[in-house]
């Protein structure tokens, strides 16, 4: 696996990842999590997407196509509760569904804490979708993240985690 910063032009990679694992969760009838709908056909998502992707991913390759993805930024989202010190944040963590379970996501996050190690910065935060059977906590944590609080967003709520590397 070779790891590359990324940029407008994977935009329509990610889509794809987004659109199949989308695909995946309604078919497994956590729709929930991100709705049911491609989000290469939501305007809103395509737009959010492209932010993500304008602003420091990562790309995770495997025999030369993407299998992750990884946005970190030094600042949380405005609905997470303020760190009260310097952090990285990680806005988007995506696997393919095709490299699921080798251990992308893993790679991402390492790189994730080595950056901030480099930085000098003490606290790697996450969140994801606290509904479901609970599998994306389960995995952050398997992953040395600690849950810390809870939040609303929209019309569901998410689950903070942090780490110090």
């Amino acid at each position: 696996m070779r790891l590359r910063q990324g940029g407008p032009a994977d935009l329509p990679a990610v889509l794809e990842m987004f659109d199949r694992t989308v695909a995946w969760l309604a078919a497994r009838g956590r729709s929930g999590q991100w709705g049911d709908t491609p989000w290469s056909r939501d305007p809103d998502r395509v737009r959010l997407v492209e932010d993500l992707v304008s602003d420091g991913m990562w790309v995770a390759e495997a025999e030369g196509s993407p299998a992750g993805v990884l946005t970190v930024r030094e600042e949380a989202p405005a609905y997470a509760p303020p760190a009260g010190e310097p952090e990285l944040y990680v806005r988007l963590l995506l696997v393919s569904r095709e490299h699921t379970g080798a251990g992308v996501g893993g790679e991402l996050l390492a790189f994730a804490r080595r950056r901030a190690l480099d930085r000098g910065v003490g606290l790697v935060r996450v969140d994801c979708w606290s509904g479901g059977d609970g599998a994306l906590i389960r995995y952050y944590e398997g992953q040395g993240f600690t849950p810390t609080v809870r939040v609303p967003v929209g019309a569901r709520e998410v689950q903070v985690l942090q780490l110090r590397p």
